[in-house]
């Protein structure tokens, strides 16, 4: 069951808006007012366990944010520099926590940040928050190694809740930056592990931006595979 207040249209220097999804407690927060990402932190209130998605930037608010409690895991959807600047802080600050990634982009995170990335996962592989798990989707194409987060969980939402870094937004796959063998990989992935196997009910979460749900977005597969971005 979804909290109703919740809206996901956040901004940097704003509040974070929190959204109750059984022992789940989902915060999302904006940061860096240039590239306005998005950084989902994950709380289960059965285990005190954390799990945050993307320290994109702004390390000191996101440790403002966890307090405390002790990060379980730090996973980076995809390797490019907005996602991942405050990993090395956020890291540091809680050495204990598991840093993920995509398997093909783990190299390139650990050259551009410096810190080790412990679990490289791919298809099948899960993260544990608590008592419930985020199933990952590898999603190639905005980079080799993105990644999706399910979380398919009925004790925490009757819907599912799916988190596609920058693989999928409202209106469109990423970019690919002109690059057509990309696109084609990004938008067929899309389609086949994403549209092909999640229902309509499915809300999900951008690195960027405001939320969506698969059904709004469905009818216009083959516009965007038209178009080309």
């Amino acid at each position: 069951m979804v909290n109703e207040s919740y809206t996901g249209d956040v901004s940097p220097g704003g509040e974070p808006h929190i959204r109750t999804l059984g022992c789940l407690t989902l915060t999302k927060v904006a940061v860096d007012p240039e590239m306005s990402n998005n950084c989902y932190l994950l709380h289960c209130g059965e285990t005190d366990e954390l799990v945050l998605i993307d320290a994109a930037a702004e390390p000191e608010r996101l440790l403002e944010l966890i307090g405390e409690r002790s990060l379980t895991s730090i996973v980076t959807t995809h390797q490019h520099w907005d996602h991942h600047r405050g990993l090395a802080a956020v890291a540091a600050a809680h050495p204990d926590a598991t840093v993920v990634a995509g398997a093909p982009d783990a190299d390139a995170i650990e050259e551009q940040t410096g810190v080790t990335v412990d679990r490289r996962v791919g298809e099948g592989d899960k993260v544990a928050v608590g008592t419930c798990d985020l199933l990952v989707i590898p999603i190639a194409g905005h980079t080799p190694g993105s990644i999706a987060l399910l979380l398919d969980d009925h004790t925490a939402s009757s819907e599912p809740h799916l988190f596609t870094g920058d693989s999928l937004f409202p209106g469109g796959v990423g970019a690919t930056r002109g690059n057509a063998d990309a696109f084609t990989q990004l938008i067929g992935e899309v389609e086949t592990k994403i549209f092909g196997r999640l229902p309509d009910e499915t809300l999900f979460y951008p690195g960027h931006g405001g939320d969506g749900v698969l059904g709004d977005e469905r009818p216009h597969l083959e516009e965007w595979r038209s178009r080309g971005w």
